[in-house]
């Protein structure tokens, strides 16, 4: 006697009411299928039509409500990381902290080249959420050829203070494979804690070599990172 495999009108109408209907085959190959009247959807399709100019409407209103843009927050700590790199070509000036330094090669830049200042810039503008000094005094720019990189230091410091923030302290390290920074590295310090209008207890310089590996190690590049912490007045 063949089986009879049934499908009862409950599941289809839940199933029509999902849109899907899915009829897995029976494992037995006597199994027979008995079918239904077909259901009337009507009353389904006339509530989704209801509902749509509701949820329209109520999307529609919510666009229309705009949310108070609130200013942006007063931190009392803002913390910055600037890095820069610079080639080193032959007869050009070494410029580091705004400290000329004797050596034979010098840093390729639009301006004096300034590792170390352009560094502590980028950290500073970093912490306040500013576009990066190439933005602020882009290389494509006449007026810039050849500047003194303090002039840029300067600008970063009236930022920082016009945003009622004051350095915390600076941590700074220079990488390069010559020539050695310890005789210079304190006229370095000094220079810099001048510009940034700082107390030299709050302001650190290492200088490392990069144990003659790549162009950093070989004599032909010049690369600095800086961590500032501005403090709210």
């Amino acid at each position: 006697m063949a089986s009879t495999t049934v499908l009862f009108p409950s599941q289809v109408t839940q199933a029509a009411s999902t849109r899907r209907v899915l009829l897995l085959p029976s494992t037995n190959p006597n199994a027979s299928y008995v079918s239904f009247p077909k259901l009337r959807c009507g009353s389904l399709r006339s509530t989704r039509q209801e509902l749509r100019p509701r949820a329209a409407l109520q999307v529609e209103r919510q666009d229309s409500v705009k949310q108070p843009s609130s200013p942006p927050p007063s931190l009392p700590y803002r913390i910055g990381h600037g890095f820069d790199l610079h080639r080193l070509e032959p007869g050009l000036p070494l410029i580091i902290g705004g400290i000329d330094i004797p050596h034979d090669r010098g840093c390729e830049a639009h301006s004096d080249g300034d590792v170390l200042l352009h560094c502590v810039v980028d950290a500073i503008l970093g912490a306040l959420g500013l576009p990066d000094i190439g933005q602020i005094f882009p290389d494509s720019d006449p007026k810039w050829k050849g500047a003194n990189s303090s002039v840029f230091m300067r600008e970063a410091v009236r930022l920082m203070h016009e945003a009622g923030y004051e350095l915390g302290n600076l941590d700074a390290t220079l990488i390069l494979q010559r020539p050695k920074l310890s005789p210079h590295k304190e006229a370095i310090r000094a220079n810099l804690c001048s510009l940034l209008q700082a107390d030299p207890s709050v302001v650190n310089l290492k200088a490392k070599t990069h144990e003659e590996v790549d162009s950093l190690g070989e004599n032909r590049s010049i690369a600095a990172h800086t961590v500032v912490l501005l403090m709210r007045k």
